[in-house]
């Protein structure tokens, strides 16, 4: 085989056509030597990728491996035409490398058609377009347009030469068949999943959360799914991995909660009534001898669900107050009783009357602060609005009393004196209205105090009937009114 022999001549031939550009090949630091096979090949092979770049229209290339910065790969992924991009790598899309090589063709250089689809040279660097160019040029030489679409993701390996049989071509299929196939139902089983987590994770504890997820790994045999259970719940997986480490400690955990709510059960049973957290404490602390908190207490009740019993709300008041038609008026009164003046304040309130040990009367009545004087009362078998209503009337129609001009009524919250029916009536007799503070029976002192008087005195439980309570509670009315008259006397 005839050798072609460098000789320095073409040597510096070489060094001269490399020397025209600032980054060329590095040729320069070259000298003479007595040429082999292999040199002689060293020197050709960059020699035609030289003449190959320059028939491209690239002037001074860089072999050099250029990295990105992650400003650098920031700006890179706002230009549309990159697909992706990673510190040491850049992936450009398609349309991209179609639209490049319909330019180049056309005569455009690289680099004018990399600045004019809004890529920085100076943060791509020089080498990557030369390589670029030089891959794309070859690709679509040998397939055309096809030749540039990035096949990365659907095929691996190096490509068979040799052409498929028929048997071959309908093997594959069937198991491309097959692989679609599991997908499917991956994705199926993946949904119900997801849609089974997502029901039943929420309003959670975190460590039940964990728990579902360990448990639908486990049970599916799912593998490299914890990241992507963790994400979709909402937890991490640090406190997954965490959760999964303290498995014993749990365990401990729970035998001694187990322990306790033993204890907590008897003090809870303890003479036949159930009990509250406070209840308990305190017999685990006299008569066991244990010394549980009342926080711990009431962790390991709403664990394993020990309920105390709770009084029911009255229907009533919740509807009063959500519709917000029974309206509380301002305390106008403030204790000031004796105010000096007679038929000026007013004061109402209702009590119970039992009677023949089964049967309950009610009393309403309306006293005159000033003078300690009933002026008007009624007596009913029913507590309903019509008592409240009817001792105004008859409060109205008594001849015998002038009333105040700035007469007002006080009595307490009660849904009879909070109706609008009531406060209506007051105002057509033109009566205003006065109330004591929540639960504060001192603000109406002088009318509970009358209605202690008058059940030390009078023996109305050994009433058989109604109309002989009636007759009990009218003697007695007109004795207060004779204890009065003489008093004014």
């Amino acid at each position: 085989m005839q050798l072609r022999v460098c000789t320095t001549d073409s040597l510096d031939i070489l060094k001269k056509t490399t020397k025209k550009h600032k980054k060329g090949l590095a040729l320069n630091n070259m000298v003479p030597i007595d040429w082999t096979l292999e040199k002689e090949c060293f020197i050709y092979r960059y020699f035609f990728i030289y003449l190959n770049l320059k028939d491209m229209g690239i002037r001074g290339t860089t072999m050099s491996k250029k990295t990105f910065s992650d400003k650098e790969i920031k700006i890179l992924k706002k230009n549309p035409n990159v697909q992706r991009v990673s510190s040491l790598a850049i992936t450009y899309s398609d349309d991209f490398k179609n639209k490049f090589m319909d330019e180049y063709l056309a005569g455009k250089l690289p680099r004018q058609i990399f600045e004019e689809n809004g890529f920085d040279i100076d943060i791509i660097g020089i080498g990557r377009i030369t390589k670029a160019a030089f891959r794309w040029n070859n690709a679509y030489k040998k397939d055309g347009l096809v030749g540039l679409t990035d096949t990365r993701k659907t095929s691996s390996g190096r490509p068979m030469k040799r052409e498929l049989s028929q048997a071959e071509i309908i093997e594959r299929q069937e198991a491309r068949i097959k692989l679609l196939e599991g997908q499917v139902e991956l994705l199926k089983k993946l949904e119900t999943t997801e849609r089974r987590l997502l029901s039943t994770g929420q309003n959670l504890e975190t460590s039940k959360i964990f728990q579902l997820i360990n448990d639908t790994i486990e049970q599916n045999q799912y593998k490299q799914m914890t990241k992507y259970f963790c994400k979709l719940l909402g937890v991490s997986r640090s406190g997954y991995y965490s959760y999964l480490k303290a498995a014993e400690s749990r365990l401990v955990s729970e035998q001694m909660d187990l322990e306790a709510k033993e204890m907590i059960l008897k003090a809870f049973n303890r003479r036949g009534y159930k009990k509250g957290s406070r209840s308990i404490k305190m017999i685990l602390e006299n008569e066991y001898g244990l010394e549980i908190s009342r926080k711990k207490i009431q962790r390991i009740m709403n664990k394993y669900g020990i309920v105390c019993p709770h009084r029911k709300a009255n229907p009533y008041k919740k509807i009063a107050k959500a519709t917000k038609e029974h309206q509380v008026v301002p305390n106008k009164l403030n204790r000031e009783f004796k105010q000096g003046v007679p038929g000026k304040v007013l004061l109402t309130d209702i009590t119970y009357l039992p009677y023949n040990g089964k049967h309950m009367a009610y009393l309403s009545t309306v006293k005159d602060a000033s003078t300690n004087e009933i002026l008007a009362y009624h007596v009913s078998d029913r507590i309903t609005l019509d008592i409240a209503t009817t001792t105004i009337h008859k409060l109205m129609n008594n001849k015998k009393i002038s009333l105040d001009s700035d007469a007002f009524i006080h009595s307490d919250q009660g849904s009879h004196y909070t109706s609008p029916r009531f406060q209506k009536l007051l105002k057509k007799y033109e009566l205003g209205q006065s109330m004591s503070r929540r639960g504060n029976c001192w603000d109406n002192a002088p009318q509970e105090s009358f209605f202690g008087h008058l059940k030390d005195e009078v023996d109305y439980q050994s009433c058989k009937t109604l109309k002989e309570l009636k007759a009990k509670i009218n003697h007695y009315m007109v004795l207060i009114c004779s204890r009065y008259s003489r008093q004014m006397k």
